[in-house]
């Protein structure tokens, strides 16, 4: 009898613990299924952004190209001297153009993220006939003509790129070519001028960039240059208000000086100052 119910207990508990196995096993087996019933009904999500990774706007990527044609009214002043004999001049706006004969004035420039290339130019002919009251020369009367062209051209690395300021750091240079002729009619004595100058100075500066309201933007520039390498200073700043007609042209009107103090030689001096209104249209490309 004590056999028999010794063997009972223990079959007993061998079936409570084979029971409880067997829930336990069951209880596991549902709980894959749900995981995997979940896993299969649940939507890919994203992938979450790196927040603070740097972007390229579209604005600042790929290439820009803007051109701008404009029209300098300019007077000049200063001094010229030649061998030694030197004289002071002044010519105001009307003066210029009432001696204006031809001339191309224009700006480009090209940007690729932030690298910036950028050019100017400016170039003028004038011209003037005088009466001569100096019989003895054997000229009854005297043609001059005058020519400049100003050429600049720098390379810049956009180091600010705001919605609401943009500013460049640029280097480059700035060629001159000043050219005169004197003609006298007749020419008896064969005393005709025809000379000219060429030089180049190195400049660096800059620009700045940043919006007055919805349409229009205020824009400044300047640089500076020579360091008496070859002009004793070379330098130009400007200002300029913009009102965007539409996505690909600006209207723009401002202000801009030019002033350069160059010697060549003993007694050969050109030191001039050019400033005046100037008024341009910008198509941007891109």
């Amino acid at each position: 009898m004590a056999r028999g119910a010794a063997f009972k207990s223990r079959q007993r508990v061998f079936v409570l613990g084979a029971t409880f196995c067997l829930l336990l096993w069951l209880h596991a087996n549902a709980l894959g299924q749900s995981s995997a019933t979940d896993t299969q009904t649940q939507k890919p999500s994203a992938a979450p952004t790196p927040p603070n990774l740097p972007s390229p706007t579209p604005e600042i990527s790929g290439w820009h190209l803007d051109v701008s044609p404009y029209l300098w009214f300019a007077g000049t002043h200063g001094t010229v001297g030649v061998r030694g004999r030197t004289a002071s001049v002044h010519a105001s706006p009307w003066d210029l153009l009432s001696h204006f004969n031809f001339g191309l004035m224009g700006a480009a420039e090209a940007r690729y993220r932030h690298f910036v290339l950028n050019g100017d130019l400016l170039w003028i002919r004038l011209s003037d006939s005088r009466a001569l009251p100096f019989p003895g020369l054997g000229a009854t009367s005297a043609d001059v003509r005058v020519g400049e062209l100003v050429w600049t051209s720098k390379i810049g690395y956009r180091v600010i790129h705001r919605k609401k300021f943009k500013a460049d750091a640029n280097v480059g240079a700035r060629f001159w070519h000043l050219g005169q002729k004197l003609n006298f009619n007749p020419s008896i004595l064969g005393i005709n001028v025809n000379t000219s100058q060429n030089w180049a100075d190195i400049v660096v500066g800059g620009k700045v960039q940043f919006p007055a309201g919805s349409r229009t933007v205020v824009e400044a520039l300047g640089d500076v240059g020579g360091w008496n390498a070859t002009a004793k200073l070379d330098y130009q700043f400007a200002a300029l208000l913009g009102y965007k007609v539409s996505t690909r042209w600006t209207v723009a009107a401002g202000y801009r000086y030019l002033f350069v103090d160059f010697r060549n030689g003993p007694g050969n001096v050109y030191n001039m100052v050019t400033s005046g209104a100037i008024l341009g249209l910008t198509y941007h490309f891109k």
